[in-house]
């Protein structure tokens, strides 16, 4: 699986984090990984995947790891780009642009195996993919003010 596919697993994982209590968030990690394939029907016949949380064990333990990780520190996040967000607060935040930040922030200052421009621009890429049309510029400014 690819690092974009993993991300992406990640992020779907830390955006489900705002809605369920903490100590519940374990068991909606293991029921993540159980959920069915979903696939997106078109007239043609040929259906894109819109979600597969089949993955092997090195793949699963991955995302479960890095999510962990990402949870742990998600205080001293939030203070990071609260205090660049300049007229925004991350409770003022959209969820999904809030989770893209927080993932790629998290892979800026903790994750030495990816470099700032490769998780500034796989952010944008996740805000094009799942936020609204403002997302990409809005991510794109908060992570250029954080880096």
């Amino acid at each position: 699986m690819t690092r974009r596919e993993l991300r992406e697993h990640c992020f779907k994982l830390l955006f489900c984090a705002d809605f369920y209590p903490t100590d519940e968030m374990q068991e909606q990690v293991d029921v993540y990984f159980t959920e069915p394939k979903e696939e997106d029907d078109v007239p043609s016949g040929i259906g894109d995947i819109i979600h597969n949380p089949m993955l092997d064990t090195f793949d699963g333990g991955y995302v479960k790891s890095k999510v962990e990780k990402i949870l742990d520190v998600l205080p001293e996040l939030d203070k990071a780009i609260d205090g660049v967000a300049q007229g925004w607060t991350t409770r003022r935040m959209g969820k999904v642009e809030l989770t893209i930040l927080r993932l790629a922030l998290y892979e800026i200052k903790h994750d030495d195996d990816v470099p700032e421009k490769v998780a500034i621009n796989e952010a944008v890429e996740l805000a094009k993919k799942f936020g609204g049309d403002d997302s990409p510029a809005f991510i794109n400014g908060i992570l250029a003010k954080l880096v």
